[in-house]
């Protein structure tokens, strides 16, 4: 499946009330984690049916709601019920091509955005879709698949370290979203380390394989670019939101969220025209090797025009060519073919030809 744009043929002609799942399945079976907490107690479950979560729903305790699996769209429907979501929220949800936004509804703040991480095998980025709504006390995030990067989060709020346990849904998802862009300078950086060895590799191992690579990893930035700027512009609305659901102690949190949103597309428009630079510096290497090997070509074309002259009088048919009667004639031949090429050479040579 495409990774700039993905195929919408299955909704074409479709409702807000049919749900059609797009994208590619990546859990066996969806289910549900929920992690209740107060500055003193925190409480963990996991919920196999969206029935079992309506308990937290009403909890004064700050609840996180993970919802994984995004393919099971009857699971995702029942779900979205007890929520009372949007049916445009539900229908953004369950569609991992969707562009990153914010949306505001009052009560609650939608938020739809992509994880990555770096495959170094392939040397590819690969991404999931993370949507999240903020609520007053309910905080639910929509994953396609588990991710490693929010264990450290969990692992927190079990110990109790850190300012999240004292604080509301605001700051449990300035903390999530900072994990993701944190995630994002760490791809960039992967990827980045590597876009940095190219100029050493189109001088040293000189072959149509640095072009391969360089292309490659210009589609790479390119991904990232069409990710990560959005974000950009989802973190400045949320700054800029209306909301009694973002308070005004974590307000600053989100604009150094901003901040660091910024410095990772700056980042990737530095890489951005380090590739093409890169791919200037191999283009303008090959025809500086095809000038040389032109100019090499052409003074030894230049060499032979009068040697081939002068062997093409002397293998002419005439029947009367006084010079081949002379006993030294065929030495005297290659002494003159030896004297023009040495005075040709010499001349090159006093030119700064060769």
């Amino acid at each position: 499946m495409a990774r700039f744009l993905k195929s919408r043929d299955k909704v074409l002609g479709k409702s807000l009330d049919d749900v059609v799942f797009i994208g590619s399945q990546k859990v066996d079976k969806p289910f549900i984690s929920v992690v209740s907490y107060s500055a003193q107690e925190l409480t963990e479950a996991e919920c196999h049916s969206p029935l079992d979560c309506a308990a937290y729903l009403d909890s004064d305790h700050v609840t996180w709601i993970s919802v994984y699996g995004l393919h099971d769209t009857s699971f995702i429907q029942q779900f979205a019920r007890g929520l009372n979501l949007h049916p445009l929220v539900l229908e953004d949800v369950v569609n991992t091509g969707q562009h990153p936004k914010m949306d505001d509804y009052d009560d609650t703040i939608y938020l739809v955005l992509k994880s990555l991480r770096f495959n170094p095998e392939t040397e590819s980025v690969l991404s999931d879709q993370y949507s999240m709504i903020i609520g007053a006390n309910v905080l639910v995030t929509f994953h396609e698949q588990p991710m490693e990067m929010f264990k450290p989060i969990r692992e927190r709020l079990r110990k109790g370290k850190g300012r999240t346990r004292k604080r509301g849904t605001d700051y449990l998802a300035y903390v999530l979203l900072d994990t993701i862009v944190d995630n994002y300078i760490v791809t960039i950086e992967n990827l980045g380390s590597r876009i940095e060895e190219i100029d050493d590799s189109i001088f040293k191992d000189f072959d149509q394989e640095v072009v391969s690579t360089i292309t490659r990893y210009k589609r790479e930035v390119s991904y990232l670019r069409k990710t990560i700027r959005p974000v950009k512009d989802l973190i400045g609305q949320l700054i800029k939101v209306d909301s009694n659901l973002i308070s005004e102690e974590t307000m600053p949190f989100f604009k150094d969220l901003h901040g660091l949103t910024i410095q990772a597309v700056e980042v990737l428009e530095t890489y951005r025209e380090m590739l093409s630079d890169s791919l200037n510096t191999y283009n303008t290497i090959v025809s500086n090797r095809l000038n040389e090997i032109m100019k090499v070509l052409t003074i030894f074309a230049a060499i032979f025009i009068p040697l081939t002259f002068i062997a093409g009088i002397y293998g002419t048919n005439f029947e009367y060519l006084p010079e081949l009667r002379y006993k030294y004639s065929y030495f005297v031949f290659w002494g003159v073919l030896v004297a023009v090429a040495a005075l040709m050479l010499r001349f090159f040579k006093k030119k700064g030809w060769l």
